[in-house]
């Protein structure tokens, strides 16, 4: 199965959206090699927990500090990375629905950082945002976090300051929410971080080229190679005949992955977090793109391999489930409970447009009706490169104001020549419409995809109060020009 993915890297290194091309750093190494350093210590390590007993007398206690890793297996060299309490991905947090999460960050690194919670309505002072809901935590600060976590499912925490330079270098890890009932076995329910990092010939992170204009103007921070939990083509334990939750978070700074539930017998259960009310066959393939996650439910048949493809340009294999043999289980799957988010009133809604101009390919001459050639000029050399609305970037003035428990229906327009993942903060949407045809399943979510030229209709009821982001999760789209922000009163 390695043979797809050595002909994707060697051939297309970036695996990239539509399967197009771009001049990415290349990893010249042949069959042999790949196949000896994929195969070496294949296996998906354990995360290492901050269980909530240690809050319950005081704080959690995380860390950003400096680290290595050997991103490419023991045939490439150490990356220099940027991680949580030294761990890859970070510690995962898991806690109960309702429970109070209390978490010290201490910021042993050499520049500001921050965190954020990543999906979970929580209140505005703790959302992570530097320079909109919290200052940056300079290094050798702390900061407390304290929140309640009001919806179960499955998030994930990263940095928040600079986020296109400190999350591919490491910082991010998963938060999980459960409900009150057990629906799988702790060896049952596993968490998959999807990452793609940019290698060099060596093997190693490529750390001169975050910042690359050509990322920003273009598609964004795309890499050449894919890991699980932080380790490449790892074996993945399934036990025949048992019902298994399988929590995908794509942790990658601007790429989309493709997934095909449907070709290894999975059902879907959850998008961002939110649980549907059946399980769902998923027929084709399901865009993840960065920051979205998906919950699938999966019970093999058979003991042996079953490969799990990426269907990104040709399809790949990316990590192998091993189904070993176990005692009968004849339980039901059983979907923990759709929790309770407020209905938009789409009768009673404020509507704002959200156009996304600019960009390479002929995005940055569209704003040529709004500015002189001198602007524009100075905009690239600034690094912006993008607007919503025509405006480049946070202002001080929101892009709307909202009361609270009024209902926003934002209408998105795609007017550049790539893909947008957009993120809203403090809030879970319906995502109504695409291009003006209403959806078959109107679902929760807190990112949604946006392709070239398309319209996006969402809608949510502005319930918590604060000044909330909005921007592109393409971490370079969003830190040259992609970002803005709307206060609920």
């Amino acid at each position: 199965m390695a043979r797809g993915l050595t002909f994707q890297l060697l051939e297309t290194p970036y695996f990239g959206q539509g399967g197009s091309t771009t001049n990415a750093p290349e990893l010249k190494l042949d069959r042999r090699t790949f196949l000896k350093s994929a195969l070496a210590g294949s296996v998906t390590p354990a995360f290492p927990q901050l269980a909530l007993a240690e809050a319950s007398a005081g704080f959690l206690e995380l860390n950003a500090v400096q680290g290595k890793a050997n991103l490419y297996g023991d045939n490439g060299g150490a990356s220099d990375l940027w991680l949580y309490n030294h761990q890859l991905p970070g510690p995962e947090i898991r806690v109960k629905q309702g429970d109070r999460v209390k978490v010290r960050f201490t910021n042993q690194l050499s520049e500001p950082t921050s965190v954020h919670w990543h999906g979970i309505r929580i209140e505005n002072a703790m959302d992570g945002v530097t320079g909109l809901t919290q200052p940056a935590v300079q290094p050798g600060e702390s900061f407390d976090y304290d929140f309640v976590a009001p919806d179960a499912g499955t998030y994930w925490y990263h940095a928040h300051n600079m986020s296109w330079n400190q999350v591919p270098r490491g910082l991010a890890g998963p938060l999980i929410v459960e409900d009150h009932e057990q629906h799988f076995s702790a060896d049952t329910d596993i968490i998959l971080m999807l990452s793609d990092w940019r290698l060099d010939d060596d093997g190693v992170l490529d750390t001169a080229s975050f910042g690359a204009m050509h990322d920003f103007s273009h598609a964004g921070r795309l890499g050449n190679w894919l890991t699980v939990n932080g380790t490449s083509l790892p074996d993945i334990p399934l036990k025949k005949g048992h019902w298994h939750r399988l929590r995908l978070i794509n942790t990658s700074s601007a790429r989309i992955l493709d997934i095909a539930p449907d070709r290894f017998g999975a059902k879907v259960i959850a998008v961002d977090g939110q649980s549907f009310n059946e399980a769902r066959n998923m027929p084709g393939v399901m865009q993840l793109a960065p920051a979205q996650r998906i919950d699938l439910a999966l019970r093999p048949t058979e003991a042996g391999t079953l490969p799990f493809e990426m269907m990104t340009g040709q399809p790949f294999t990316f990590a192998n489930f091993q189904v070993a043999e176990a005692p009968a289980n004849d339980r039901p799957l059983s979907l923990p409970p759709v929790n309770r988010l407020p209905e938009p009133d789409l009768e009673d809604a404020l509507e704002i447009p959200l156009v996304m101009e600019g960009g390479a390919m002929g995005g940055m001459r569209s704003l040529l009706k709004e500015r002189s050639e001198d602007e524009i000029r100075d905009m690239m050399q600034n690094g912006l490169f993008w607007t919503f609305n025509g405006v480049p970037g946070v202002q001080d003035e929101p892009m709307f104001n909202a009361r609270r428990g009024e209902t926003i229906v934002l209408e998105s327009r795609n007017d550049t020549s790539f893909a947008h993942a957009m993120h809203v903060h403090g809030h879970h949407f319906r995502v109504l419409e695409r291009n003006g045809k209403p959806l078959d399943h109107q679902d929760w979510r807190d990112t949604f995809t946006t392709a070239p030229r398309e319209i996006v209709k969402i809608a949510f009821v502005a319930d918590n109060p604060g000044k909330w982001l909005i921007h592109c999760h393409m971490l370079g789209h969003a830190a040259s020009g992609m970002r803005t922000w709307f206060e609920v009163a």
